[in-house]
């Protein structure tokens, strides 16, 4: 028996940040809009498109970008109000398959192979989607349709924005050969940079190379090339997909030398990542305090509990207690960041949660 050929969905949010603040404030519309902190030592977190018509991206300095774009209006993140969308947005992708696979706020894979609503084609049904998106929040989706996830995903970028493209099956191998890799997922800059020095800049190029010769140059990595280079992807849709982790960290707007401030900073990434895991109802043994000095130098302070960190002071306290081990500071810390991980599957009730005994070690 011929298994049935997927139809997966690759729904990706058009400048997502950017477009609610856009949405929310006409003033901003068709202006080039950066969300993030304006200041010397701030980052873009996401741009409009009209930002990125001048090379403005996210992760790029605030600095940097102002250079490229000097009319670039800069606009603070609201996480609240993006988090309250995404959860809009994925109401409407569960009235269309229960196989939902969140990748972030913005993006998702759906595999509608189950007609749940009866609708003709994937194709329709990805136009359906979008159009629901629009009219439920104001905002435009791109989206990719094909056989796999690998192939939705390239989809998806390829009519943005507010586009559509499908691959359809017996095309995918010979689609990809005309793209470049740089725009694989799972090929990232440094990657792309290494494929580029051993002559692999497109998909055709990889496709030349050996198995042996991707092990050899890209190790674990080579299977996953040698497959995609032709198109191929056998990973599920996967509804319960595990999340490893949830960090938050922040850059001052100069180097901090005074444990208070720095602490306080940390107290204000805990709270952040307190948020997400108290909306998700999901709590972990492990919380780590990222430091980064003034010279880029990064360390790490990790702890695991017996038991989950399910309250906001149990949080509040590791934290304190593990910035407090390289305070005060030798040198000055550009960066402090918060994460929590090793998730548990049920949590006890916080009343009944013993108190750290190893707190003050």
């Amino acid at each position: 028996m011929v298994a049935a050929v997927r139809k997966i969905i690759h729904v990706d949010m058009d400048a997502f940040f950017a477009s609610v603040e856009q949405r929310d404030d006409p003033s901003l519309r068709g202006r080039p809009v950066a969300v993030g902190h304006g200041a010397a030592r701030g980052v873009v977190a996401a741009a409009s498109y009209e930002a990125r018509r001048f090379g403005v991206r996210s992760a790029l300095p605030s600095v940097t970008a102002l250079r490229r774009c000097p009319d670039l209006v800069f606009v603070a993140p609201r996480f609240e109000v993006y988090r309250d969308v995404s959860r809009r947005i994925h109401e409407v992708f569960a009235r269309y398959t229960d196989l939902i696979q969140p990748l972030s706020l913005d993006e998702a894979y759906l595999d509608v192979t189950t007609n749940r609503l009866g609708i003709e084609t994937a194709w329709l049904t990805a136009k359906a989607i979008r159009a629901a998106i629009l009219a439920e929040t104001g905002l435009t989706a791109s989206a990719g349709i094909s056989y796999n996830k690998f192939l939705a995903k390239l989809a998806s970028d390829h009519r943005k924005p507010d586009g559509q493209f499908a691959v359809m099956p017996g095309m995918g191998a010979a689609w990809v050969e005309t793209l470049p890799v740089s725009r694989f997922h799972g090929v990232g800059p440094v990657t792309a940079e290494k494929m580029r020095g051993l002559g692999i800049e497109t998909g055709a190029d990889l496709r030349s190379k050996s198995r042996e010769f991707l092990q050899r140059h890209f190790g674990s990595s080579a299977g996953w090339y040698h497959a995609i280079a032709r198109g191929e992807d056998d990973r599920p849709v996967n509804p319960n997909r595990v999340r490893k982790s949830s960090g938050s960290e922040t850059t001052f707007g100069r180097d901090l030398t005074e444990p208070s401030e720095i602490e306080a900073g940390v107290m204000r990434m805990a709270n952040d990542v307190w948020r997400w895991c108290e909306t998700r109802q999901a709590f972990g043994r492990t919380v780590t305090v990222k430091v980064k000095y003034g010279d880029f130098q990064q360390i790490t302070r990790s702890r695991s509990q017996p038991t989950a960190v399910a309250t906001q002071e149990a949080l509040h306290m590791v934290a304190r207690e593990l910035v407090r081990s390289v305070l005060p500071p030798q040198k000055g810390i550009r960066l402090v960041g918060v994460t929590v991980s090793n998730f548990v599957e049920k949590v006890i009730p916080p009343s009944d949660l013993p108190i750290f005994p190893d707190a003050a070690a």
